[in-house]
């Protein structure tokens, strides 16, 4: 049966602005999980990515790192949403208390609410983007050959959560623990697409564990 892995970026420059940018760390985290990757075997990966910078370096660097040499394939369906564009929207100013991930859970939630946001889509557009994109990609995909897709924690809770049953607000709580260069594999069957793993990131363990990052 076919398998889909997806790959989470690597951690983006801390600089708010110049978030579709990956940081030294990140460029390591993607060729790590690019060996990662080589050593599961893939079979014939088709590679895809969103159309952000920082997904499509990862792609770029972990498909070096992989030995992987087919073209990669661009879809805007597997693009994070805005995250600044939501904190200006709908969380409350900072109060030195809350940390940004607060925040954004926040903003999260307050989106998810929102069935008319002013100025974007909603989060239930979003998530339905993701899971057509992900239909579409099952759909093409024979029994010898697997997939790759290099996204972001967004579309990897939107994602998780549908094939899970979970409500919108549980992908708040995926979002929120998503690994930067993680692994999430789903595996193709006659009965549709399943969820076999969520989040691997063991390839940061040991002496790579200082790699490890979220945000």
């Amino acid at each position: 049966m076919p398998l889909i892995c997806l790959v989470r970026h690597g951690q983006a420059s801390g600089a708010a602005r110049d978030y579709g940018v990956l940081s030294d760390l990140g460029r390591a985290q993607a060729s790590v999980v690019g060996h990662e990757l080589a050593r599961r075997g893939l079979r014939d990966p088709h590679l895809v990515a969103g159309t952000l910078n920082r997904q499509r370096d990862t792609a770029r660097i972990a498909a070096e790192a992989a030995g992987f040499h087919g073209p990669l394939h661009r879809d805007a369906r597997w693009n994070e949403y805005d995250h600044l564009a939501l904190l200006d929207r709908y969380a409350p100013p900072p109060d030195g208390e809350r940390s940004v991930q607060d925040l954004l859970d926040h903003a999260l939630a307050e989106w998810m609410r929102d069935p008319d946001p002013a100025g974007g889509g909603t989060w239930t557009a979003f998530a339905e983007g993701a899971r057509a994109a992900l239909a579409e990609l099952s759909a093409t995909l024979g029994r010898g050959r697997d997939a790759v897709v290099f996204t972001s924690a967004g579309l990897l809770a939107a994602v998780c959560g549908a094939l899970l049953s979970l409500p919108d607000e549980g992908a708040v709580a995926l979002n929120r623990v998503a690994v930067n260069a993680s692994v999430t594999t789903l595996v193709v069957g006659g009965s549709g697409t399943t969820l076999l793993t969520f989040n691997e990131h063991a390839h940061f363990a040991g002496d790579r564990r200082r790699m490890l990052t979220y945000r």
